[in-house]
């Protein structure tokens, strides 16, 4: 099985990420991963910390002469902003008079929640560990994902449909919405210009105020074969994992595959994918679909469309201008805590939810193809397509 974990705090001195269970020989591109970090920082309302960071994969395991190995694969990512709390948040003892409270708990943050959960007087380090800081770490384990998937030809792009109340107002093709990975500069990530700028301007509005914005990503996974995941068991469906894996991502508080939410309010008529047959030469079987309302996915299982995954993001919990609070020490009314913070991070958590798809594909691709080798899953993968195609 393909598993990965992270460690690491927000303000600590590195972030940890290891992925085990990758086949042998899959080529490992170190600026492949390095630009994903970097995609990852960017984006119109980032805050202060990402002048500050500069992040890069150190893989120490995992990996030799530039191809995975099939050992564990374990990388860091240095903080640089430690020098700065490396006296605050000591391994040691240290002084408890440099300790940096998180007096009042912010509403929207696992702040409160935490810090009942493990006994703590204040959410410093509830703080440290829940920030989407860790998400770095996930991007750099999805970047070796997407390699692997790249290796029998799917990839992984996302794009930005919605900030605040501006709206992409029409469909966006494969080819634009994987042109925008490799763009020199990412403001709002969306693949229309007129519809970019209309975020702009929500984002300029909330910058005035004080306060801070969301939005909906959607992440899409072009060139899946039909039959991966299943429907014989809960906790192997692909649709099941894309929603665990996109709502584990911090601030996302809802998931849709494909058209679910207008879906849920249509007739069934219009709803589901009509099929055809003799469908397009390039395509993994003949069979065809009208359309793709199913995102790809039926029954849990992937049908050989573009696998589509919408992410809803909530407002950063951390306002310039704060929410009523309570204090943590004398429960009285206070103003909630404040943290450097983003304004709005719809674009930086797409390619986060990038990475968890991609992770929670590859794992399914591996249970499917197996292969110590990446010699061995591509000539599992190439059988099983000359067995599809022949339906």
């Amino acid at each position: 099985m393909l598993r990965f974990s992270t460690a690491g705090e927000s303000h600590g001195e590195s972030l940890v990420a290891m992925v085990s269970g990758m086949p042998a020989g899959v080529p490992v591109d170190q600026e492949f991963i390095g630009h994903e970090l970097w995609r990852r920082q960017q984006g119109y309302g980032r805050g202060g910390r990402m002048r500050i960071e500069r992040d890069a994969a150190h893989i120490l395991s995992g990996v030799r002469h530039g191809k995975t190995i099939g050992s564990p694969i374990a990388m860091t990512l240095a903080n640089n902003d430690w020098k700065n709390w490396e006296e605050i948040l000591p391994v040691e003892t240290g002084d408890p008079d440099k300790h940096k409270k998180v007096a009042s708990p912010r509403p929207g943050h696992a702040d409160l929640a935490g810090s009942l959960k493990y006994d703590f007087p204040d959410a410093r380090y509830v703080l440290e560990r829940a920030s989407a800081r860790e998400s770095a770490a996930r991007v750099a384990a999805g970047a070796l994902a997407k390699l692997l998937l790249k290796a029998l030809g799917i990839e992984v792009a996302s794009h930005v449909i919605r900030v605040g109340k501006a709206e992409l107002q029409r469909p966006a093709t494969w080819e634009e919405i994987a042109a925008l990975s490799s763009k020199e500069t990412v403001l709002l990530n969306c693949v229309d210009a007129a519809s970019e700028a209309a975020m702009k301007a929500e984002v300029d509005a909330v910058l005035r105020t004080g306060d801070t914005i969301g939005g909906v990503f959607e992440v899409v996974v072009h060139g899946l074969p039909p039959g991966v995941g299943t429907h014989a068991n809960w906790d192997e469906r692909l649709d099941g994992l894309l929603a665990q894996a996109v709502m584990s991502l911090q601030a996302v508080k809802a998931v849709e595959i494909g058209r679910g939410v207008t879906a849920a309010e249509s007739l069934g008529s219009t709803v589901h994918d009509a099929i055809g047959y003799e469908g397009a030469d390039e395509a993994f079987t003949k069979f065809s679909r009208e359309k793709n309302n199913a995102g790809g996915i039926e029954g849990g299982i992937s049908n050989g469309e573009d696998v589509v995954v919408r992410g809803y993001l909530k407002p950063i919990s951390t306002l310039r201008r704060p929410l009523a609070s309570v204090s943590f020490e004398t429960r009285e009314p206070v103003k909630a805590a404040y943290e450097r913070s983003d304004v709005c991070v719809v674009p930086a958590a797409g390619v986060a939810a990038e990475a968890m798809v991609a992770l929670a594909v590859a794992r399914l691709v591996v249970e499917k193809f197996g292969g110590d080798s990446l010699r061995e899953m591509e000539r599992n993968f190439a059988g099983y397509c000359e067995q599809i195609r022949k339906y």
